[in-house]
């Protein structure tokens, strides 16, 4: 296989590593972006159809260019993001390769060796900005292996109709499973289950409020749970007033025909959607050793404590207030980029 060799590779090229990217090209760094995906856009891409951002297009926005806004709509839809997302890599000339798909990261003496299935790149920094989408979380609670029914999670989720007229329970108490919700109760009978009473934001509230809240703790040490939990968009503020957002406590564990709680009681479906969030998706950082025993990289800014030559962006708030977000991956970038970019004789 090929090897190159640059002074930065940024791995993942959804909206982090394109923000990456814009920074790194404005300091005139020699870069490359490898993008394991067939088209641009990221995970944007597999979002289910009905998504749409809980802030309008001219509050989600990569750095240099405003996001135009999506005739008809305030709040812009998942199609409309990767529209911006492509255009953005073209406008910019962002050296993405694709698709290469990064199996390893290791050390190879003053470098880091990116070892992908297209080829080898040797970089004197390296930028992780893979993104969760690929590292869905389903929890382990018992009955999962006896329940014959169907189970499938947000990443698998697309539009209502595959299920419709069966009885669905929707687990999570977040912006994912209430959205899935509005839309999901129209066609089919569901149940929606939450560990804690679900939280809605004031209606007038929406995702410029969140990033606020997550950008003054960062900074004073507060938590964007004084709010809550939920954007209450349009579609989720129409279920929530014919009562299809009403909760069930958790369950305790899946039977072979449904869920059942502790106190005797249970309730058959046909199947059980988790919307129960995403993990980092770190796989090929493995070889590099720089995880706690929790699976957690610790960070001094972003660069990894253990290995200062790797840098991660996008994993949420760990990586930087809102990083997971449009507006926030701007501001995340342009920080790590320079702690990258310091001490690199270029």
């Amino acid at each position: 296989m090929d090897e190159h060799e640059v002074d930065v590779a940024v791995v993942g090229g959804g909206q982090s590593g394109l923000a990456a990217g814009y920074y790194l090209r404005r300091a005139k760094a020699d870069f490359v972006i490898l993008d394991g995906r067939e088209e641009p856009g990221g995970a944007w891409n597999d979002y289910w159809d009905s998504l749409r951002l809980f802030s309008p297009a001219g509050h989600s926005m990569l750095p240099g260019w405003w996001m135009p806004e999506e005739p008809g709509r305030e709040y812009p839809s998942a199609r409309h993001v990767v529209r911006y997302l492509t255009e953005y890599e073209r406008r910019y000339e962002l050296p993405v390769r694709r698709p290469v798909r990064v199996e390893r990261v290791e050390r190879d003496g003053p470098r880091l060796r990116v070892v992908a299935d297209t080829g080898t790149w040797l970089a004197r920094r390296v930028i992780s900005a893979t993104g969760t989408w690929d590292a869905p979380h389903v929890p382990d609670l018992p009955g999962r292996d006896l329940f014959e029914g169907h189970q499938m999670h947000t990443a698998d989720y697309r539009d209502p109709d595959a299920l419709a007229g069966q009885r669905v329970v929707v687990v999570g108490g977040g912006n994912s499973a209430a959205q899935i919700l509005a839309e999901l109760s129209e066609t089919a009978r569901t149940t929606w289950t939450t560990l804690r009473p679900p939280r809605f934001l004031p209606d007038h509230l929406d995702g410029r409020a969140l990033f606020a809240v997550a950008t003054r703790a960062l900074r004073e040490g507060g938590g964007v749970g004084e709010l809550g939990d939920i954007v209450a968009v349009p579609p989720v503020r129409e279920a929530r007033a014919r009562g299809a957002l009403d909760a069930r406590p958790m369950f305790d564990r899946l039977t072979r025909t449904g869920v059942a709680w502790d106190d005797g009681t249970s309730l058959d479906c046909d199947t059980v959607l988790w919307c129960t969030g995403f993990r980092p998706a770190l796989d090929h950082l493995a070889p590099l050793d720089v995880a706690d025993e929790h699976g957690r990289i610790p960070l001094d800014g972003n660069r990894a404590a253990a290995e200062p030559r790797l840098s991660l962006i996008g994993y949420g708030d760990w990586t930087g207030a809102a990083s997971a977000t449009l507006i926030g991956a701007g501001r995340t970038a342009k920080a790590a980029v320079a702690q990258a970019l310091e001490g690199l004789d270029r």
